[in-house]
């Protein structure tokens, strides 16, 4: 499945998060969402991510943003992880890949000649209207963070 397009409606989410509290973008209504997808928790690209989003949260939090960070880990991987890293963004669980379906993310990867199912690391600014505002896909790790945090404060 493609990813959604800028201007699009951005697809439902309701999953668990690290405490395990349900967040649902109908809850966000009217907020910005940043919604960024990623392969694992305590990895090294994600992790140098999660505390990038952490280190600029009141940043984003005065632009009037939400970060969201979503992989198929376990809730209490999650906990593992935001404890770990004292991190302070919330991380949903997208066990059955549902939500990464919908948003284009569960795509076919190649490592060492070896082909299978995983997260691709994209983002999604999604506006306070619900629609999509921006797209990154393929997330490269370095200045990410400032460059999705430079859309936030655009919008």
């Amino acid at each position: 499945m493609p990813h959604p397009a800028i201007g699009d409606i951005a697809p439902a989410i309701s999953l668990p998060r690290d405490g395990g509290d349900i967040v649902t973008l109908s809850d966000l209504a009217g907020k910005t969402v940043v919604l960024y997808f990623y392969p694992k928790d305590d990895t090294p690209g994600c992790t140098k991510e999660a505390i990038g989003f952490t280190q600029s949260i009141d940043d984003f939090a005065a632009a009037g943003a939400v970060v969201l960070g979503v992989s198929k880990d376990s809730v209490a991987k999650h906990g593992k992880f935001v404890a770990k890293h004292d991190l302070k963004i919330a991380l949903l669980s997208d066990e059955a890949g549902d939500v990464c379906e919908r948003y284009g993310t569960w795509v076919e990867k190649s490592m060492y000649g070896k082909t299978y199912m995983g997260i691709e690391r994209a983002t999604f600014l999604i506006g306070p209207d619900g629609k999509i505002a921006q797209v990154w896909p393929k997330v490269k790790v370095p200045g990410h963070v400032d460059a999705v945090l430079a859309a936030v404060q655009a919008l």
